[in-house]
């Protein structure tokens, strides 16, 4: 960074009694008060450089001692005593740090050619033409330091400058870079790369405050020679730079807690950079996309901050991977790791926009194409949630059916993904399981998909029900009626026989299972393949008397419940008053009494 030396003489300033005074023989006959900070000096060398002292020394008169206000200076304290140590003729250095406050004090103070020859404004605007502006990083830090006094700056015309200079370095070739930059991507290495990469840039201005960011990105919008693809990393590099990181696996690591003060910063760099975002698709990655809304639902942005951002997402949702998903839930209150109503609230926005789309055969192939590749990410991410123990159902089933039917050609992995949530929540209710599984489409499974199904214990049995039935339909090879019946039957049984074992189904590979079979499940096992084909509905659903049956046999067994249930109070009832049932006699002999009269 360069800098301007001025002056050859030592600094002999020094404070005594809350006063700024300097070493000298002549006794002091004007105090300048700026601000909290009062400065003994002489007029001989003042006057002569400050046009405005002059002015205000004339007003008071011929007076030894004067006294003068400046409590508007521009820069303060710091910025008039580096001016009163020029008029000393003492050593200053000036730098693009402080050569903002120190222009637009001496702007202020009158210090231009006009007063005295060589004076320190022109000085300054020799430097700041021939060192500021010519430099890459002195720009910079000079637009940045413009922050502390915005107006100033603006009349001076020293913002408007350093932008255009920035811009000018930024639409340079990257070959005929000559300047000093930051570039700290990974795997990057100067001293083995000779070209310059084409963002060398981004870094460098993600140091400005949001305001300045976003003038120099408009400026470079506004030329429409940068691509933007170009203009989307910058954006990528200064969201990195001053957002949260959303994507550490533990709620707390490695994020600052929101007050008030820094929320609101970060809504205004999270809504300024989405509104920046140029309208080119790919000019920022979907992966991107979603971290910006993942970090907006922690922020608790606007409505349309996220509406924006959701909607971008679900035109490029078809670019995601597994990765840019896995976002993790930042509310203490949820008992779940994943963020899944992220990820529905774009797949809804998906859905519109697709039942939004012309009639156009060949824009709906596309579409088709892209809504099934989203499809097959869903199904890979549910099979990934699953596995997290306080998933609730309820994200699971709201996961599955966010998609329209068409985006699943066959339900494999849905199927996988269901089979792992039923083995990792084992204690989960009939009710639960059979809301799980209402998304499953069993005509899409495959043959091999479809056999693990038969066997499989977790399911409900209105599913395997469903999977056998299809499965007879097709006249399926892999698998015969003559072995899923009797599957089906040995199902019926199992889930009866469970009721006396605690709802519990546990049948070992040498153990066979019990020949006492419910009237419900013997009646649908027994169905003959005519029988089904002439229930058969036009829909592709169960046929309507099997579906009754089913119905029925679900009755039964909530009844069998019941009547276990009461058999059970009127034994621990004999047990407390054994006379009084001995005399009366059981409900079940009385029953087998009617039996016997039949």
């Amino acid at each position: 960074m360069k800098f301007m030396k001025l002056g050859i003489r030592p600094d002999t300033f020094y404070t005594e009694e809350a006063t700024r005074t300097l070493i000298s023989d002549l006794r002091g006959d004007i105090v300048v008060q700026v601000n909290d900070t009062s400065y003994l000096l002489h007029k001989f060398p003042l006057l002569p450089k400050c046009g405005l002292l002059q002015r205000l020394c004339s007003e008071a008169g011929d007076s030894n001692n004067v006294t003068v206000e400046l409590h508007d200076l521009p820069g303060g304290e710091e910025a008039f005593e580096l001016c009163a140590k020029f008029c000393y003729g003492i050593t200053i250095n000036v730098s693009a740090r402080n050569f903002v406050p120190a222009f637009c004090a001496a702007k202020f103070l009158r210090m231009n050619e006009s007063v005295e020859k060589g004076n320190l404004v022109l000085k300054l605007e020799a430097f700041f033409t021939s060192c500021i502006l010519e430099g890459w990083k002195d720009s910079i830090v000079t637009l940045q330091s413009t922050s502390n006094l915005p107006e100033w700056s603006e009349t001076y015309g020293i913002t408007r400058k350093c932008i255009d200079s920035i811009v000018e370095k930024v639409l340079t070739p990257p070959s005929k870079v000559a300047w000093s930059y930051t570039y700290t991507r990974p795997g990057y290495s100067k001293k083995s790369r000779h070209s310059v990469p084409r963002d060398w840039w981004t870094e460098d201005i993600s140091d400005l405050d949001i305001d300045m960011f976003r003038c120099i990105i408009t400026a470079i919008k506004a030329t429409c020679i940068m691509p933007p693809q170009l203009i989307g990393e910058a954006l990528h590099v200064y969201a990195c730079r001053w957002l949260p990181d959303t994507t550490k696996k533990s709620p707390l690591e490695g994020l600052v807690p929101q007050t008030e003060g820094l929320k609101e910063k970060n809504w205004l760099v999270l809504g300024t950079i989405v509104s920046m975002i140029p309208g080119d698709r790919g000019s920022v990655s979907v992966g991107f996309l979603l971290r910006l809304l993942s970090i907006a639902y922690y922020i608790g942005a606007s409505p349309v901050t996220k509406s924006e951002l959701i909607r971008r997402c679900s035109l490029q949702f078809e670019e995601a991977t597994m990765s840019d998903l896995l976002f993790p839930l930042h509310s203490t209150s949820e008992g779940h790791s994943y963020d899944v109503d992220l990820v529905v609230a774009v797949l809804e926005s998906l859905v519109v926009l697709w039942r939004r789309q012309p009639p156009t055969a060949a824009e709906n192939r596309h579409f088709l194409g892209s809504i099934r590749k989203v499809g097959k990410l869903i199904d890979s991410y549910i099979q990934v949630v699953v596995k997290d123990v306080n998933m609730p159902v309820s994200k699971i089933v709201s996961l599955a059916e966010a998609l329209p039917d068409i985006a699943r050609p066959e339900h494999d992995d849905l199927y996988k993904a269901i089979n792992i949530y039923l083995k990792e929540h084992p204690d989960l209710s009939k009710a639960d399981r059979k809301r799980l599984c209402r998304s499953l489409d069993c005509q899409k499974l495959s043959p091999e998909v479809r056999a693990h199904a038969v066997k499989n214990e977790r399911l409900p049995l209105r599913t395997v029900v469903q999977v056998l039935f299809f499965e007879q339909e097709r006249g399926s090879k892999e698998t015969n009626h003559k072995l899923l019946l009797p599957e089906l039957i040995r199902r019926g049984t199992q889930t009866l026989t469970a009721g006396n074992d605690e709802g519990k189904l546990k049948v070992g590979p040498d153990e066979k299972p019990s020949r006492r079979e419910g009237p419900g499940r013997t009646t649908i096992a027994r169905t003959s393949e005519r029988d089904q084909q002439k229930m058969k509905r036009s829909d592709g659903k169960l046929p309507l008397a099997l579906e009754r049956k089913l119905a029925i046999s679900e009755i039964e067994e909530v009844e069998s419940e019941k009547e276990k249930e009461i058999r059970e109070e009127g034994i621990s009832r004999r047990k407390r008053e054994p006379k009084k049932i001995v005399s009366k006699g059981s409900r079940s002999d009385h029953s087998q009494d009617k039996v016997r009269d039949r």
